[in-house]
């Protein structure tokens, strides 16, 4: 498709056998492990071109991988992509690529939890050493961090529990000119952020997120933009043995059809629930970067086309934790529960839940994310009236 073709133009299009094809509008489910070869030579010659889309054995993937890999390549702006089997392995498999050890890596202090475990537990046994920085680091700050053995710059924006924007322009630039990887976590800024005009030569997605829509599916992508970086990415994910299910990601492919007009639709409802979350006396700040006058919004407008339905909620001071949970608990259409991307609204009180080490992330109250899904509005405000009394009744 061509990029003049709107998103949701594209979206509809892309990943498929094309409109003047013969046969049904998707393409069906291709379950198997073992291939079979006319002959040897022909047997050899498939594991030369295991940087290809072309069949060699299961783990390779088939015509629903490389569709939904296609698919996620254009939507990030890069070339090749590799699907894998969560988002945490979408953030680990790129790290174990191009970290060895004896080397040291640049981290957000505002990465995603289970990134910053891997790091502290997993990435340190190997010899590999992490600092972690403040997220609103401007481009002075973050080379006075490099070491001569720095070799990943690894950035999320926004963070995905307390929301700074990180300015990835900038920061990409020191990176790239110190020789590192710049890696960044795209899952919030999916389309309306494109990594490799910024600078990235990573992009992660959970693609668990927007991309399957039903929270129903786990499931990743590393997108890259060289064949060097592919061919180093792609031979790390099949040493590891990452593989996802063909069913997994027909349902990714099926859930791309309708991400466009999803997206938007949440955007829109989060905003406005997230500005009427800010009239409320109970509020200190509402952490949404496309709200006028919140934290990040200048780099948000000038680097970003939208939204994501994902935000933070601050409480002003002398609301203890157990009234947010006692708030969380009166919810009738708000789910209880991690993740978000999905059809429905979620709430997640995260006071207690975030670990910071670099001196960022005070912010003054107790803290709740709220992630919008496609229930109306007014129903999910009102919905928030109700925790709203369980608060304050609980004082």
């Amino acid at each position: 498709m061509s990029e003049e073709h709107d998103f949701a133009t594209r979206m509809s299009h892309v990943g498929r056998a094309g409109s003047n094809a013969r046969g049904f509008v998707n393409y069906p489910v291709y379950r198997g492990s073992t291939m079979l070869y006319e002959n040897m030579a022909a047997r050899a010659g498939a594991a030369n071109e295991r940087f290809e889309q072309k069949p060699h054995y299961g783990t390779g993937g088939n015509v629903n991988h490389w569709a939904l890999e296609n698919a996620i390549a254009e939507i990030e702006g890069g070339t090749r992509c590799q699907i894998v089997s969560t988002g945490l392995a979408a953030i680990t498999v790129p790290l174990l690529a191009f970290m060895k050890t004896g080397e040291h890596m640049l981290m957000p202090d505002s990465v995603y939890g289970p990134g910053r475990n891997f790091a502290n537990n997993f990435l340190s046994k190997m010899g590999i050493e992490t600092t972690f920085y403040d997220p609103c680091i401007d481009a002075a700050g973050i080379a006075a961090l490099f070491r001569p053995n720095t070799t990943v710059l690894y950035t999320e924006s926004p963070g995905s529990h307390t929301f700074e924007v990180q300015d990835i322009p900038a920061l990409a630039a020191v990176g790239r000119a110190k020789g590192a990887k710049v890696m960044m976590d795209n899952t919030w800024g999916i389309h309306h952020f494109q990594p490799f005009r910024h600078g990235v030569d990573v992009s992660i997605q959970a693609l668990t997120k927007y991309v399957v829509g039903h929270s129903d599916v786990l499931l990743g992508s590393i997108t890259v933009n060289t064949q060097a970086d592919w061919e180093q990415l792609r031979a790390t994910a099949s040493v590891l043995g990452q593989y996802a299910s063909p069913d997994d990601c027909w349902l990714a492919l099926r859930g791309i059809r309708t991400m466009a007009v999803r997206m938007e639709r949440q955007m829109e409802s989060a905003l406005e629930v997230a500005a009427w979350l800010q009239s409320r006396p109970e509020v200190k700040e509402v952490l949404h970067p496309a709200l006028p006058g919140a934290r990040g919004h200048e780099i948000w407008k000038r680097d970003f086309t939208g939204a994501c339905s994902l935000f933070g909620v601050v409480f002003q001071p002398g609301f203890s934790r157990e009234q947010i949970w006692k708030m969380a608990e009166a919810l009738q259409l708000f789910g209880k529960g991690a993740s978000w991307g999905g059809f429905e609204s979620l709430a997640l009180p995260t006071g207690g839940g975030v670990t910071r080490t670099a001196g960022s992330g005070e912010f003054g109250g107790e803290m709740l994310r709220l992630h919008v899904g496609l229930e109306a509005p007014k129903d999910l405000m009102e919905d928030l009236e109700l925790g709203f009394k369980a608060l304050v009744s609980n004082a």
